[in-house]
Formats: structure tokens, C-alpha cells, sequence
């Protein structure tokens, strides 16, 4: 891993009162004392004045507070620098311009996060959750951010990998001494090791579904024939006009996605085009996208006017999807009192508002069940790579039981707790290839 010093700006572009510029790795302060002036090492971590200017004209470039660390005492475990600059396009990119000409070069992105992995600050998973605190858009994801953040997720690994090397141990007997007269390790206690093993596995591994959800935002598709409400629920969901709305069925041609937050988990909305026949070629292509929706969904709203029978079609139709539907019944503040709902069915107006509360705690429960229940996020998994990793680490730990139950050597069997130990190291990031770290850092922000 480089050490060379590296500098960005770790704040967004644009007006802003403040800019903060980054600065990491050896040699780093005789950089910033190139630039800024005064400029002081000691005391580390107190924010004093200085001037900045360029190192080559001296041109003076903004009046700056900056902090210095010293390692192994900073966030990439390396000397480091903070710069707080004024905000706006021009005077942070001047100071980041000169601080490279002083002998930084720009960092790449989630360099200085790579960096604090490689200098043992954080492990994989809390990189990994540093990207997803950032990316949050609703307190579910904030919360499951900073306990992964916090070492909750690793913490659990860490358990399941001790449990390994206990497991193993059981073994070592057996394989160092095979000519002993004690003989074979009691098969009853690895066997009921290995079973308690599997459940722990298991159960992190079913979280994976409303963890991977939770992080990306679970898929709601709004359905249902023409004109009953669909655009207006999904503008009314958004608090926000997105979709166009009409009395003319068939407005929507096409599907509009949009993020949504309900009861603190998030949602990615989609509208689509009214379900039926019709003989206009762009409203059929249409109905052929909504059903492509309609097959990742997550979960499907069918939308039904208040008041009026669900027709068998609309029935049958629910009935072939092959997820969760929850049945909304639209334009409650047209019922008047002439007909009424369903048993189990949400009622909405999205003229008034009435039912929406009612409509989110239900998407809410239906698409994170298990955390909606907690009242709170529990430890999940989030990620492919966090499901694949323990897939694989699930699937060792089968083959050794049926290899001991086959009775084969103990050191044959034995490979396969390494396998499944090696899978959750691999997880935490104990030993990575370059190629994967490439993969989890090439979606961090430059700064971070």
C-alpha cells in the first residue's frame, strides 16, 4: 500500500461556508508547510489560523484553519492534515491546486478509507459501512451503517470464525495423535458443535434478504388498471408532483422511479402504466415495462377505486404475481358512503392524506419485516459479497458434517472448516486481493 501524500477536498462542490481539504501520508506536513503560513506540527489535533498561498508565486489564496495528526493517531493511520477552507468552487480548488504543487498528488477515490484499512484502523466491513453511511437517504440505513461502523457485523463474524477454530481444535487430537488409545474425538461433541455452527450461519444468512434491501431500498411497484389512482398515490407517497396526472386513462406510457422513505426504511417507488388492452403501440410498450417491474418487485401495490368490486381479472391477476401485494383501495374522499373496502384492504386518498400513514407502516412491515418488528436495525447482512462469503462458509460446514458422518480421515475433513474460516476472513478483509478492494473502494466519493 503507497504512503505518498495525498490530498483532495472531502466536501461537495458549490456555495457552501466552509470546504474541507484532506491531506495524508509521509511527508505530509512539510507539504502543508509549503502552503500555509504560519504553520505548526505540535500541538496535533488543535485548530490554529494561517494563510494560505501558493508555494511557487506566494500569491496569497484564503485565510484557513487546519489541524494537524500525527500517526498512527489519525483517520488513515498516517500523518495527516485538515484543512477548513471557504466555501465555493473557486478558493478550495485553489488550495487543493496549490498543496499539489507543493508535492501531493490528488487522491483516488475512498483512498484515504483504503489507507485506513491497510494501517489497521478499520477492517473491511467498517470500510465498507463508511461508504453506506455516507449513501443513507433514511435512518434504517443510518442505523445498520453505524452499527456495522461500530463493529457490530464483525463482531458476529469474528464469533462464527472463533467458533471454527474451536471446532477445529476438537480435531487436532485426533490428527496429531492418530495412534493414541483415546482414538477418534467424541462424535457427539462435534457433531453437536457443528450443528450450533450451522444455526449461527444460517440465521445471519437469512438476514441477507432485508439487509440488501435496506441498503439498496426495497422495490414498490404501484399497478392497476387505468385511471384508478396510481399517478396521484405515487405524487401523494412522494409529497411531491412527479407523475403527471389526468383524468384521460392511460397518461403513464412508461415507468417513473423515484426514493421514498416510509417509517424510516427506504423505498425506491415505481409508477407504471396501466394494466389492460390497448390498441395504442406506445401505451402496449408500456404495459409490457410494467410487467418487467412487476417481476423484481419487491412488493406490489395494486391500486382499486374505493367503492368498486374487485373484478375476477383484477383477482386473477394478483393472484399470478409472485410476490407480496398490498391492496390499496384509491379516492376514499369520493366514497361518500357508497360502498365499502374489504377486510385487509389500506384505503388512501391522495386529496387528503387520509390512509397514507396507514399505507407506509404497512410497506414498512411488509418489506423488513424482521426489522420492523425490532423496532430498531439489528445486525444484517447487507451486501452480495457479506451473503456470498457466508454462503460459501455454510456450505463447508455441511460438507464436514457429512464427512465426518461418512467417516472419512479427520484431516480430510478437516479442510472444510478451513474453507469455511478462510470465507469469513476473507469477509472482515484479514487477507484481500487487490481486485476486490478495487471493487468495494471504486464507489467512495474522492475525499473519503
Amino acid at each position: 500500500m503507497l504512503s505518498d501524500p495525498i490530498a483532495a477536498i472531502a466536501t461537495p462542490p458549490g456555495r457552501s461556508g466552509v470546504a474541507l481539504i484532506r491531506l495524508s501520508g509521509s511527508d505530509i506536513h512539510a507539504v502543508a508547510s509549503s502552503v500555509l503560513r504560519p504553520f505548526r506540527i505540535e500541538p496535533f489535533r488543535t485548530a490554529r489560523l494561517a494563510e494560505a498561498s501558493h508555494p511557487s508565486s506566494g500569491e496569497p489564496l484564503d485565510r484557513v484553519l487546519y489541524v494537524t495528526y500525527r500517526a498512527p493517531h489519525s483517520y488513515t493511520g498516517e500523518d495527516a492534515v485538515e484543512i477548513s477552507t471557504h466555501g465555493g468552487l473557486l478558493v478550495p480548488a485553489e488550495v487543493l491546486g496549490a498543496t499539489l504543487a507543493a508535492g501531493a498528488r490528488l487522491a483516488g477515490p475512498g483512498e484515504f478509507t483504503r489507507r485506513a484499512l491497510a494501517n489497521g484502523k478499520l477492517d473491511l466491513l467498517q470500510a465498507e459501512a463508511v461508504a453506506d453511511l455516507v449513501g443513507a437517504t433514511a435512518p434504517a440505513q443510518r442505523r445498520a451503517a453505524l452499527g456495522q461502523l461500530d463493529r457490530g457485523l464483525s463482531r458476529r463474524i469474528g464469533e462464527l470464525r472463533q467458533h471454527l477454530l474451536d471446532l477445529e481444535s476438537l480435531l487436532s487430537y485426533e490428527i496429531d495423535f492418530p495412534d493414541e488409545d483415546a482414538g477418534r474425538v467424541s462424535e457427539e461433541r462435534v457433531q453437536g458443535s457443528t450443528a450450533a455452527l450451522e444455526t449461527q450461519l444460517a440465521t445471519l444468512l437469512r438476514t441477507s434478504g432485508e439487509g440488501e434491501r435496506l441498503r439498496e431500498g426495497a422495490l414498490v411497484v404501484i399497478a392497476g388498471r387505468p385511471n384508478t389512482g396510481k399517478s396521484s398515490l405515487f405524487n401523494a407517497l412522494l409529497g411531491t408532483e412527479r407523475a403527471i396526472v389526468t383524468a384521460m386513462p392511460g397518461t403513464t406510457r412508461d415507468a417513473v422511479e423515484a426514493p421514498v422513505t416510509c417509517d424510516g426504511f427506504p423505498f425506491r417507488l415505481i409508477d407504471t402504466a396501466g394494466l389492460g388492452e390497448s390498441e395504442d403501440v406506445v401505451e402496449r410498450m408500456g404495459v409490457e415495462v410494467s410487467h418487467r417491474y412487476l417481476r423484481a418487485a419487491d412488493l406490489v401495490i395494486f391500486c382499486v377505486e374505493a367503492g368498486r368490486a374487485v373484478t375476477d381479472d383484477e383477482r386473477g391477476f394478483v393472484r399470478r404475481l409472485a410476490t407480496q401485494v398490498v391492496m390499496v383501495r384509491t379516492k376514499l374522499d369520493l366514497l361518500d358512503g357508497r360502498g365499502e373496502c374489504d377486510t385487509g384492504d389500506v384505503a388512501v386518498s391522495a386529496m387528503t392524506g387520509e390512509g397514507l400513514d396507514v399505507l407506509r407502516a404497512t410497506l414498512a412491515r411488509r418489506a423488513f419485516t424482521t426489522l420492523a418488528a425490532r423496532g430498531d436495525v439489528e445486525t444484517v447482512v447487507t451486501r452480495e459479497r457479506h451473503r456470498a462469503a457466508l454462503e460459501e462458509a455454510l456450505n463447508e460446514v455441511r460438507a464436514f458434517r457429512e464427512a465426518r458422518h461418512d467417516g472419512l480421515d479427520a484431516v480430510v475433513a478437516a479442510t472444510h472448516l478451513r474453507t469455511a474460516a478462510t470465507a469469513l476472513e476473507d469477509l472482515v478483509g484479514v487477507v484481500t486481493p487487490d481486485e476486490v478492494l478495487d471493487r468495494v473502494f471504486a464507489s467512495f466519493c474522492v475525499g473519503k
